[in-house]
């Protein structure tokens, strides 16, 4: 195993790793303090800018009571997580304005009334308007048939910027990493293919003329 694919294995056994603890909701702090290493050290563990020894692997797995073989796999485990500043309660609360208000705008944009939507769904007219004032949460079955009646998605929904949406972006970040054929994982973990990378990004944002325009450009310097 050359130096490259060292580095590849580091980053893929950091996220590993974090992906294990947060499974079993502990902190950095405990999982380090039962393997008997420092906070800091186990941090640059999870983000592989170092490794831990087969023993010290051996005692994580022992203390999330997970096998070892998690570490030779792709698979996530975690389901949850969230850190202990976020006042969940508050943030349920937050969140059942948002998606009221959003379905609100939904409503509208689509030009229904909520006679109407009460007519097709069976849900109360009282009932729709608390939902879209934030003032009653939703229930999952419930919200689904509305959106159905009103040709929208759920997924539209589902939290993008909050502690959740972040965590979920975080999540599939990870498994989309994992997935990578391992050549792709090596040329991101590279520092010297950082400026490919936030090239690649940009052209990304660009429209298709734009991108037609730019590669016209090129064929003009090459021929």
């Amino acid at each position: 195993m050359n130096n490259a694919q060292i580095t590849i294995r580091e980053k893929k056994l950091g996220l590993l790793i974090r992906d294990a603890r947060m499974a079993e909701r502990r902190s950095i702090k405990e999982c380090a303090d039962a393997i008997g290493v420092q906070v800091g050290q186990f941090r640059a563990y999870e983000e592989g800018r170092r490794s831990p020894s087969l023993p010290e692997l051996e005692a994580l797995v022992f203390y999330l009571k997970l096998p070892i073989s998690q570490f030779w796999g792709n698979e996530t485990k975690s389901d949850a997580m969230f850190t202990e500043s976020v006042d969940i309660p508050r943030l349920i609360t937050l969140r059942q304005r948002m998606i009221g208000a959003l379905l609100r705008q939904e409503r509208n944009n689509v030009n229904m009334s909520i006679r109407y939507l009460s007519t097709e769904t069976g849900i109360t007219q009282a009932r729709l308007k608390a939902y879209e004032l934030g003032e009653r949460a939703i229930p999952v079955p419930e919200l689904e048939s509305i959106l159905a009646v009103m040709g929208s998605r759920i997924d539209t929904f589902f939290d993008q910027n909050g502690p959740v949406g972040q965590w979920m972006t975080s999540q599939r970040a990870m498994q989309k990493f994992l997935e990578l054929p391992e050549e792709m994982q090596k040329f991101v973990c590279q520092p010297v293919n950082r400026p490919y990378l936030e090239l690649a990004i940009k052209l990304s944002d660009l429209s298709r003329e734009k991108l037609r325009a730019v590669a016209e450009g090129l064929l003009d310097i090459t021929l």
